[in-house]
């Protein structure tokens, strides 16, 4: 059965399970449960008792928060438009009160006695200062929305940095948990894209706020008990807008295992590497099923919150509806019993509508922010969850932190220095487990690489070969023991100083959508301009990994687009991008190069080059070699054999050879195929 296949059958029914508490009992009540068994576990079920107890009260006590960040954000990102934006609202506010009483004596002038003409000519210098404060509170609007619109791709592009910083800075076990991996897809789609929408509806809410203020300033000078007659109609509509903010958070929360299985499912059906493999397994009724399923309960799961949702609404509108016409019949009442003239009962009814407006906008406002607030902490929390898990040693000094929001403190402690070459590297007792799993990978794994030598790594599937040789060049901390260069252990300097010593070529290599030379230097060589002659180094690592042949049939040569997706785009076989992942590793001329199963792709020929390639380039320079083919490792100065994370055997070939173990066994079976 092929990889597509035990992908879909066994990884995806696991992606969203959970080794960590609190669980979630299976109820078989609950129609989560009943219907998507694989959901039952979803850690996200542990917040459902939070949001339910989420009203009209927590809403007051968290949106001050939620502003306070998005306040903070805006500041950051640009302190001019942030305080343009504030400023001009304010303003644009005050001249609403204006026009507002303004009114007043319009209205006063045409109802007083007299002939029409007159009424009108004293009505004149009131209307004009209700023209003049509308025009005034338009402009002052527009200039607001521009500076508004100017904001938002600085917070955007302030809170994409921070998140991409946090995640390629953080530990590298942190991308193999995958409660890290769901809480990065949440921050990444709803919660990312939050960011300028929670400073957006937070101007808003300063916008509606301002509004009421007018208007309810308004009403209180006209008659203080015009005030509170406006304030009973927010009290429905906030109750239906809180109501539906949690509903839709909740069903958010619920459906992200399902958003997270259709996106590798669609990856599956769409992407070119799965193509052929879908198709020669017949896998495409399968994965369309899966899919189907998926996308049938997410239906199901968002037309029951449409439902919810409108019955709330309806609910609220008639309760707004019903306090509206109380404003009205009290507003009536006061004018029969002659408290208020008719000129303030016109101007109040003016304002309540204006109130009302500036009301339906503020209590929007507020729903949006709060919603929007709910996903925005989502993506605070996943960065500040992030930004702890990068090691402390790497982090910049405070003068070179970038200003990202990201409060995380600096590690100023003095640090020794790594060596530029090393004249050993030691592997003392190290252990090591990855998340999730419940048996270590590595157990007490002791080894040592001497400058200059060949040293290879060989075992079966699954004996802890790839994660030592992580381990060896800082990728990972081990849990228990240390590593060390020269005398130096790597968990006391900073990852970035151990990888730019260090060359790796991997066996699950990337193909980088970039033009060849970019697949060769990975942004570390001079930038080249079309038409100037080539990089030496870049042209004597294609050449001694065998990639210069490659490049020589690319219609644009090293300037050609690896990606057929592209126009002028070209895509290479599994040999040839395995070339220009050796060549990359030969280019960063490192005193480390680790290749792990760096001829998985080459044909026997091009394998039997490689490893004379591999032998003249490591002239001065360590190389640590993992592989299967165990003919190849016949040269190594030194060979560690590894079996479910433990080193049994040491020594060089001819040595292992004659002790009959595990080694000879492989070397046997493998020499034994050939000769038949």
């Amino acid at each position: 059965m092929g990889a597509v296949r035990r992908f879909a059958e066994k990884i995806l029914p696991m992606a969203g399970k959970r080794r960590r508490p609190p669980a979630k009992r299976a109820d078989p009540n609950d129609p989560v449960d009943r219907e998507m068994p694989e959901l039952s576990a979803h850690v996200w079920h542990a917040r459902d008792g939070e949001l339910a107890e989420t009203g009209m009260g927590t809403l007051a006590r968290r949106l001050p928060a939620v502003i306070a960040q998005a306040s903070g954000l805006a500041w950051r990102a640009s302190r001019a438009d942030t305080v343009a934006t504030v400023s001009l609202n304010l303003a644009a506010g005050l001249f609403t009160a204006f026009g507002l009483l303004a009114t007043t004596g319009v209205l006063t002038a045409l109802f007083s006695a007299g002939p029409t003409p007159g009424r009108v000519r004293d009505a004149l210098p009131s209307l004009a200062l209700v023209a003049g404060s509308v025009a005034l509170r338009s402009g002052l609007q527009a200039a607001a929305g521009w500076s508004q619109a100017r904001l938002e791709p600085q917070v955007q592009r302030l809170v994409e940095l921070r998140l991409y910083e946090a995640t390629t800075a953080a530990h590298l076990t942190a991308l193999d948990d995958s409660k890290f991996l769901d809480d990065l897809q949440r921050a990444e789609t709803r919660g990312m894209n939050a960011a300028p929408q929670v400073v957006q509806h937070a101007v808003d809410v300063l916008t509606g706020t301002v509004g009421m203020a007018a208007a309810a300033g308004t009403l209180g000078v006209l008659h203080p008990l015009l005030l509170p007659l406006l304030l009973l109609t927010a009290v429905p509509e906030g109750w239906a807008s809180v109501r539906r903010a949690r509903m839709r958070y909740a069903t958010m929360l619920a459906l992200v295992g399902v958003a997270r299985r259709k996106w590798i499912l669609s990856g599956l059906m769409t992407e070119r590497r799965h193509a052929a493999e879908v198709r020669a397994f017949t896998m495409r009724p399968f994965l369309l099923a899966e899919y189907d399923r998926f996308a049938a309960y997410q239906r199901r799961v968002e037309l029951g919150l449409a439902r919810r949702q409108t019955f709330v609404k309806i609910t609220g509108d008639v309760l707004k509806g019903l306090a509206t016409a109380g404003v009205y019949v009290a507003l009536g009442l006061m004018l029969w019993q002659g408290w208020v003239p008719l000129a303030v009962a016109g101007t109040a009814v003016l304002a309540i509508r204006s109130g009302q407006t500036s009301l339906a906008n503020l209590v929007f406002a507020v729903n949006q922010c709060y919603e929007e607030g709910l996903y925005f902490g989502d993506y605070l929390a996943f960065c500040d969850t992030a930004e702890a898990r990068i090691p402390r040693r790497s982090l910049p000094p405070p003068d070179t932190a970038s200003d990202t929001g990201s409060d995380t403190a600096s590690d100023t402690v003095p640090r020794p220095a790594l060596p530029a070459a090393f004249d050993r590297i030691r592997v003392r007792d190290v252990t090591f487990t990855y998340p999730g799993s419940d048996s270590p990978s590595l157990s007490g794994v002791s080894m040592e690489v001497r400058r200059g030598e060949v040293v290879a790594l060989v075992g079966e599937n699954g004996s802890g070969k790839t994660t030592l040789s992580r381990i060896m060049a800082g990728l990972y901390d081990p849990d228990d023991g240390e590593v060390l260069w020269d005398d130096v252990p790597l968990t006391a300097v900073r990852p970035h100083e151990v990888w730019s010593r260090v060359a790796v070529i991997a066996q699950e290599y990337t193909h980088w959508p970039m033009a060849a030379r970019e697949n060769i230097t990975m942004g570390r060589g001079p930038r080249h301009r079309t038409g100037a002659p080539e990089d030496p180094a870049v042209l004597a690592a294609a050449r001694a990994s065998g990639a210069e042949e490659v490049v020589a049939d690319l219609p644009r040569g090293y300037d050609t687009l690896l990606d057929r997706r592209f126009e002028g785009g070209a895509e290479l076989s599994g040999g040839q991008w395995q070339r220009l992942a050796v060549a990359r590793g030969f280019y960063r001329d490192a005193p480390l190069l680790i290749c792990d199963e760096p001829t998985a792709s080459l044909d026997a020929r091009a394998e039997h080059l490689l490893f004379d390639r591999i032998r003249d380039h490591a002239a001065g320079r360590t190389v640590l070699l993992i592989t299967h083919r165990l003919a190849s490792v016949r040269f190594a100065d030194r060979i560690y054999v590894l079996e479910h994370g433990k080193v049994i055997e040491e020594g060089d070939h001819a040595a292992l050879m004659t002790q009959g173990g595990l080694y000879a066994d492989l070397y046997t079976l493998q020499s034994q195929a050939y000769s038949l």
